[in-house]
C-alpha cells in the first residue's frame, strides 16, 4: 500500500490565511496529509470529497457561521474527532464546546508541538474506537443495569425507568460509563477528564463538576437517592443501587 494513502488527513477550518498556512506546512512535516478551508462552505465542500480522520475548527469567524454552528453541522454529518481553537480561555467556552461534541479545546496562541501531541491523542483514541467496535463483543454483559436504568455500552444509549431513551451528550456517556463501570470506586477529576476527553486540562477546570451536575439531574428518578456521591477532596464515587430482577 501506498505510503501516503495511510497518512491521516486534518482538516483546518480558520479564516486566518497566514495561521493554516503554518499549521498545515507543520503537520506534512510531522507526517500528514493537512489541508485547510477558510470557512464553512469551503470546510463541507472539503468534507464530501475527501474522508478526514480530523478537523481543527476556529471557534470565531468574523462573517458567515460561527465555529459553534459548524460544529454542530459536523457532529450531525460526520464522525471525526474534532480540536476546537479559539483566542477564549474561559471554561464555560470550553463547555459549550465540549457539550456540542468537540472532542478537545486548545486556546490562541498555541504551541506547536502541544497542538501536534493532541492531534496524535485524539487520533489514538479514534483508532482505539474503532478496534473496538470492530472487535468481537467480549464475555462481560455490555449491559449496565443500575435501580431502573440501562446502559447500553454498545448503542451508547441510556434507559431510563420509563423505558425511554435519555439524551445524553458524548461527553456524559463517557463519563456515566466511566463512572458505571467503576462502582463504589472514587475517581478523581483528573482521572475522569483524561478517560472522557484524553486530554490535559488546566488545574482549576470545573468542566467536570459542570457535567456530574447534569448526569444527577438525568439520573433523578424521583427516589431522592443521589447515584453520584462527591468525595471531599478527592473526586466523584458511583454508588448505584441493585438492578430490579
Amino acid at each position: 500500500m501506498n505510503e501516503a494513502v495511510r497518512m491521516p488527513r486534518i482538516l483546518m477550518v480558520d479564516d486566518d490565511r497566514r495561521m493554516c498556512g503554518f499549521v498545515t506546512k507543520f503537520l506534512t512535516r510531522e507526517g500528514f496529509a493537512a489541508e485547510f478551508a477558510l470557512d464553512g462552505a469551503t470546510m463541507r465542500d472539503a468534507l464530501a470529497v475527501t474522508p478526514y480522520d480530523l478537523v481543527i475548527l476556529d471557534l470565531t469567524f468574523p462573517r458567515g457561521e460561527d465555529g459553534l454552528t459548524l460544529a454542530r453541522g459536523l457532529r450531525a454529518g460526520w464522525d471525526m474527532p474534532l480540536l476546537m481553537l479559539s483566542a477564549k480561555c474561559e471554561t464555560v467556552d470550553k463547555i459549550v464546546c465540549l457539550e456540542i461534541g468537540a472532542d478537545d479545546y486548545l486556546t490562541k496562541p498555541f504551541e506547536p508541538r502541544e497542538l501536534l501531541a493532541r492531534i496524535r491523542a485524539l487520533l489514538r483514541r479514534a483508532r482505539g474506537l474503532a478496534r473496538a467496535t470492530a472487535a468481537p463483543p467480549p464475555e462481560r454483559a455490555n449491559r449496565i443495569g443500575f435501580g431502573a436504568f440501562r446502559l447500553d455500552l454498545d448503542r451508547r444509549e441510556l434507559t431510563g425507568p420509563d423505558g425511554g431513551r435519555v439524551d445524553l451528550t458524548a461527553h456524559e456517556f463517557r463519563l456515566l460509563a466511566a463512572l458505571a463501570e467503576r462502582p463504589g470506586r472514587v475517581m478523581s477529576r483528573d482521572q475522569m477528564l483524561d478517560l472522557v476527553a484524553s486530554r490535559q486540562w488546566a488545574p482549576f477546570d470545573r468542566s467536570i463538576d459542570v457535567m456530574i451536575g447534569k448526569l444527577r439531574r438525568k439520573l433523578d428518578d424521583g427516589s431522592g437517592r443521589q447515584l453520584i456521591q462527591t468525595v471531599r477532596g478527592e473526586g466523584y464515587v458511583f454508588t448505584p443501587p441493585a438492578a430490579p430482577a
